[in-house]
């Protein structure tokens, strides 16, 4: 007899606002003990120093997770010219420190040098793995392991101010998967002179998704002490009522695939799609595409166009599947 998982089956995406000082994992277990979802995954990590937009995705919509990793992202980041350290952050042991001799015109100047298409190597303090372990943990231990080099594309790196008085620049960064922020600042603090490091960086998006939906941790936790009698009250004793709150700040599972172009198919191909056969649509181009099933145009998977010229299942809802 098959176990039964833990917790509601609920699906959906959240918007968190990451705290600073949190790890990404320890705010999505916060996250789903408080939602008690079965199941939760988050779709990229943000460090415990940075802040911002971190989608949870519960249930089923953790299957659409990767195409929220692949996404671009934006970031508001505050830099320390100056001082430059080992993780290229404030978290870091400092390297070395130089005096700053720069303009606010240079600092512009310098900033459109990273805009577009470059290669970049990760930074050994992220969590990117090398043999199964993350490269934090070498550099930890001083091993320095080889990285391969990443093409990213910085889509702008707007500059927003600059404290003469404190050495702090302040930009907006658009940038596509896999960038590192931290080390744009290192390597900007190089090319003027003086070394940088971030003292502060915020997500304020990830693909399209709104900022002014977020959500803190203390705001759905609160949302759920609502629902209890007394602070010894059990799982069980919390208000239903609670819960359905709760579950109006889930944005839809398509919501993740918002960007794919929608193709919309029948009913009765919509079955046939869900249980994972190749449906052939006529004139269909190559590519990942968010089908939808009816007129009422019912989100029902992802799918992709194969080399026969069918649309081919990549990601289908369970729900929909004959059990």
């Amino acid at each position: 007899m098959a176990r039964r998982s833990k917790g509601r089956p609920i699906n959906g995406v959240l918007l968190l606002n990451k705290q600073e000082g949190l790890s990404s994992n320890n705010v999505l277990q916060r996250a789903k003990a408080i939602y008690y979802a079965q199941k939760a995954g988050h779709t990229g990590a943000l460090d415990p120093l940075a802040t911002g937009m971190l989608p949870i995705c519960f249930g089923e919509a953790t299957k659409f997770s990767q195409f929220l990793l692949d996404t671009d992202k934006t970031y508001i980041v505050r830099a320390k010219l100056g001082v430059r350290t080992t993780t290229s952050d404030s978290q870091g042991d400092v390297v070395c420190k130089k005096p700053v001799e720069v303009t606010q015109a240079q600092i512009e100047d310098a900033i459109k040098t990273f805009e577009g298409i470059s290669d970049q190597y990760p930074s050994m303090y992220s969590a990117l793995k090398y043999e199964g372990r993350p490269l934090y943990k070498y550099a930890r231990e001083g091993i320095e392991v080889p990285r391969k080099c990443r093409k990213i594309n910085v889509f702008s790196l707007t500059f927003d101010e600059f404290d003469s008085g404190t050495n702090e620049i302040q930009m907006t960064a658009h940038v596509s998967k896999g960038t590192y922020i931290r080390t744009i600042i290192d390597d900007l603090g190089e090319l003027l002179g003086c070394g940088a490091h971030v003292i502060m960086l915020h997500r304020s998006k990830v693909g399209n998704y709104p900022s002014e939906q977020m959500v803190t941790l203390d705001q759905i936790q609160e949302l759920l002490d609502r629902g209890k009698k007394s602070e010894s009250d059990k799982r069980e004793q919390i208000s239903a009522d609670a819960y359905i709150v709760l579950d109006t700040l889930l944005l839809p599972m398509d919501t993740a695939v918002a960007d794919l172009k929608e193709v919309n198919i029948s009913e009765k191909d919509g079955r046939f799609f869900a249980n994972g056969r190749s449906i052939f649509i006529k004139g269909l181009q190559e590519g990942v595409v968010r089908v939808t099933a009816g007129s009422a145009k019912t989100f029902i998977g992802v799918g992709e166009k194969n080399a026969k010229g069918e649309l081919k299942a990549k990601r289908t809802l369970e729900s929909l599947q004959p059990q």
